[in-house]
């Protein structure tokens, strides 16, 4: 195969060569890594380097929820126990490809995007309007619970034992709760209607806001926590469910991560609202009055869906600039949110912990203010923050964390309007990975380079050295010598491709 012949400069202002207006330097980031402490273990270090792993397996078990028959007596316990709004959305079309770009651009260290054009994250407002679920009230936090202990528990709670099939460990499957309790008798005692409705909610998380890796299963720790329906209605599960989403992100950022769990409907649902990169446009004259919002992404869209695949999505991302982003998608809905809600829609802007059973996550709203419409200035630094899972002693991890989330109404963060987004531009430029793919595939560019040695040699070969002093002469020589090597077989161990990781590189100059 005849490779091309480049053009190759040398920037003197920037000391990096270019092949084809390429530099062979162009470091994507971070330059300052006190932030981003963790480069080295992303995805995105990865990607750099040639490494795709492809689409995430999306964990969302909700293809089965429109199975469940719920009575009137069920609404009623359903809405006390504070998933009135949610239960409606169901089933959700999950873009595996979008969801896998974006955790490429997601960073645990700050639990936000770095996007090109700043940071953004999901905040809690974020939450209650598009699942509708509450991120005002008491932190979802449990006993730990002994394997052995879901047979009792779930012979108390349900009524029912499950068998070894029925369960693995301390989780239940997620097939048996459906056959076991989804069609309840009309005429059922209260007692039959509870277990019902409890093995519903169960169902209900367990396939949506706190859906595992795991296969379709769901701890049994969650059951407990539905034993009593007016006090589960206390509960933050807006906020517990951003905890673990949170979590959830940062795992799947992980290299060696091929699946990704939580709720991924309200990250999806968050993309459409800020982002035109794989959005579907909705049917004209369709509703606009529904609620919780993400209905409006669930109904029949018009037109064919995205086609894009990581890589696309990837390269969207990448050129994102601030002026292609909605800051501000909610601003007109005012008239269609419930006053429960809209009540609590300041907690957005608390700068706090949110909690799931053992998972603690920073809610930082002060790194994204221009989702509220403020200047957004340079934010405070924000510890190396690990969550509280695996800590010896937990209990008193959890204990600071639920002490911090009692605060959250009086730690909401103020906008400034003398703050100029400027200054704090040019401290993200230095502190963020800039994009995550390359502009020329590592392939092309080993391509470049090569091409670029073979001219290099051919000038080399023509100089005439009978006017160079001796020393330059022996360079000359040198470098012909190290080319001539080098471009033998430059595809050899890679048969025109690169060398994937663990493989053996060649080296093709060793100055």
């Amino acid at each position: 195969m005849d490779v091309a012949t480049p053009n190759i400069t040398f920037d003197e202002e920037d000391s990096q060569i270019q092949i084809s207006g390429h530099s062979l330097r162009n470091d994507p980031g971070p330059f300052d890594p006190s932030v981003l402490y963790d480069q080295d273990e992303h995805i995105s270090s990865a990607v750099w380097e040639g490494l795709e792993r492809g689409a995430l397996r999306c964990h969302e078990h909700t293809s089965k929820l429109e199975e469940w028959k719920l009575t009137g007596k069920q609404l009623e316990l359903v809405e006390k126990a504070g998933f009135k709004y949610f239960r409606k959305i169901e089933a959700f079309s999950l873009d595996n490809q979008l969801i896998s770009a974006l955790v490429e651009r997601w960073r645990k260290e700050t639990n936000t995007f770095h996007l090109p054009g700043g940071e953004m994250t999901i905040t809690l407002d974020e939450v209650a309007l598009n699942l509708g679920l509450a991120i005002d009230g008491e932190p979802v936090v449990a006993v730990e619970l002994e394997d052995s202990s879901a047979i009792p528990i779930c012979e108390k709670l349900l009524g029912k034992k499950p068998t070894s099939s029925d369960r693995r460990g301390g989780f239940l499957k997620l097939s048996w709760l459906k056959d076991s309790f989804s069609h309840c008798p009309d005429i059922a005692p209260l007692e039959q209607v509870e277990q019902c409705t409890r093995a519903y909610l169960l169902y209900l998380v367990g396939s949506t806001i706190f859906s595992t890796t795991s296969g379709n299963t769901v701890p049994v720790i969650f059951l407990p926590l539905f034993e009593d329906f007016d006090k589960a209605g206390k509960y933050a599960w807006g906020a517990a469910a951003l905890a673990f989403l949170y979590r959830a992100l940062g795992n799947a950022t992980s290299k060696s991560q091929s699946t990704i769990s939580g709720c991924l409907t309200l990250l999806q649902c968050w993309s459409y609202w800020h982002l035109n990169i794989g959005r579907p446009k909705l049917n004209q004259g369709q509703a606009h009055d529904a609620f919780p919002l993400a209905l409006r992404w669930k109904q029949k869209l018009s037109g064919l869906r995205s086609k894009c695949d990581v890589v696309q999505y990837r390269k969207a991302l990448d050129s994102l600039q601030p002026c292609d982003v909605e800051w501000q998608p909610y601003h007109d809905m005012d008239e269609i949110v419930p006053e429960d809600i809209k009540d609590t829609l300041i907690l957005g802007r608390s700068r706090t912990t949110l909690i799931c059973l053992d998972k603690a996550e920073k809610h930082l709203p002060d790194r994204c203010l221009r989702q509220f419409g403020f200047n957004q200035p340079i934010p405070q630094d924000v510890p190396q923050w690990k969550g509280i899972d695996g800590e010896a002693d937990q209990s008193k991890s959890i204990a600071s964390s639920c002490e911090d989330w009692s605060k959250h109404r009086d730690q909401i963060v103020e906008g400034d309007d003398r703050v100029d987004d400027s200054e704090y531009l040019l401290w993200y430029s230095n502190i963020t990975r800039k994009f995550v793919g390359r502009h020329t595939s590592l392939e092309s560019l080993f391509r470049q380079t090569v091409a670029g040695m073979t001219k290099m040699l051919e000038l080399a070969k023509t100089l005439s050295r009978d006017d160079m002093f001796l020393v330059n002469q022996k360079a000359v020589e040198n470098i012909k010598n190290i080319l001539s090597e080098s471009l033998k077989n430059p595809f050899s161990n890679s048969k025109g491709k690169l060398p994937t990781k663990g493989s053996k590189k060649r080296k093709l100059i060793d100055i």
